[in-house]
């Protein structure tokens, strides 16, 4: 299924598409709440572990075949470099710095990535004109959001930004590794391969950056360890495989434009955090640049 296939979508399909978005979007809170106690890749580790233990019970559960080919596993590898320590490190560390609002408007800009880096590697993906508009658009709110200021001006908060945009990028790597290398697999097959290579990557890391994980956490710090790797991953991966399904990829797209507001919103209420209205302005850009991508706004008013 191709990034532009679109379906109709009932409303059960909706209801779980917003809950996927509250997921994601209250995740960006709950990590971080964690970073208060410990390091962001100790974060990732938790996030990745937990979460590949889930998804294996529900792949045994469901009698899916297990790979045994050293090249899917390798593949494996790759897509969880790419999809999780990549990003989840980036975007974590990037928070330590940046507000965890600002943190999910940059993340929005993944399906822009997505859809630049789709033209460039497949041809069914071609970039069309309106593609083209909806892309410059995104990236345009992007550098609102991240302000002239910040691009005169380098800091530790414009590397933050900077952080949290390369991982979208790698986001948008990991579409196009996905499709070309893992998309014979079951889905769930493919996720729970993905955590685990993600798995396997972290521990040495988190060893070598922050020493053994510590096991006597507050309260608070576990509980949003388990929102973060249970609720926000995977049970996250098990409604997103149910939507695409459902929805289609290009319908899926759209929660792309749940998650800011409900990371803001948390953000503001939970951590006293306060943005910019440039931030605003720039995912009001990056919005639109979606809807523009999607098409289906625009085919309705011509």
């Amino acid at each position: 299924m191709t990034t532009t296939e679109q379906k109709s979508v009932s409303p059960r399909a909706w209801a779980e598409l917003l809950t996927l978005g509250l997921l994601w979007g209250g995740s960006f809170f709950a990590i971080r709440i964690a970073l208060d106690e410990i390091g962001p890749m100790t974060v990732v580790l938790h996030r990745t572990g937990w979460a590949m233990l889930v998804l294996w019970v529900v792949v045994l559960l469901r009698g899916l075949p297990v790979p045994r080919s050293p090249r899917i596993w390798a593949a494996f590898l790759v897509m969880g470099c790419l999809n999780n320590v990549i990003p989840f490190s980036l975007m974590a560390w990037g928070q330590l710095h940046i507000e965890s609002g600002l943190t999910s408007i940059f993340n929005a800009a993944t399906a822009i990535f997505g859809v630049l880096l789709a033209a460039l590697f497949f041809a069914d993906e071609r970039l069309t004109l309106r593609k083209g508009v909806g892309v410059a658009l995104g990236f345009a709110g992007v550098c609102v959001a991240i302000g002239i200021e910040a691009l005169m001006q380098f800091d530790i908060r414009s590397a933050a930004q900077i952080a949290v945009l390369a991982g979208a990028l790698s986001y948008g790597f990991a579409s196009v590794w996905g499709r070309a290398r893992l998309g014979a697999l079951p889905p769930m097959v493919s996720a729970a391969g993905m955590l685990t290579g993600s798995t396997l990557l972290m521990i040495p890391l988190v060893l070598l950056t922050e020493g053994v994980p510590p096991l006597v956490m507050e309260a608070r710090t576990w509980g949003a360890i388990a929102y973060f790797s249970l609720a926000a991953t995977a049970l996250a991966y098990l409604i997103y495989w149910r939507v695409l399904a459902m929805a289609g990829s290009g319908n899926l797209m759209l929660v792309t434009l749940v998650i800011p507001p409900i990371a803001i919103l948390l953000g503001a209420w939970g951590l006293g955090e306060t943005l910019l209205p440039q931030a605003y302005a720039g995912f009001a850009l990056l919005a639109l640049g979606l809807v523009v991508i999607d098409g289906r706004l625009l085919r309705r008013l011509t």
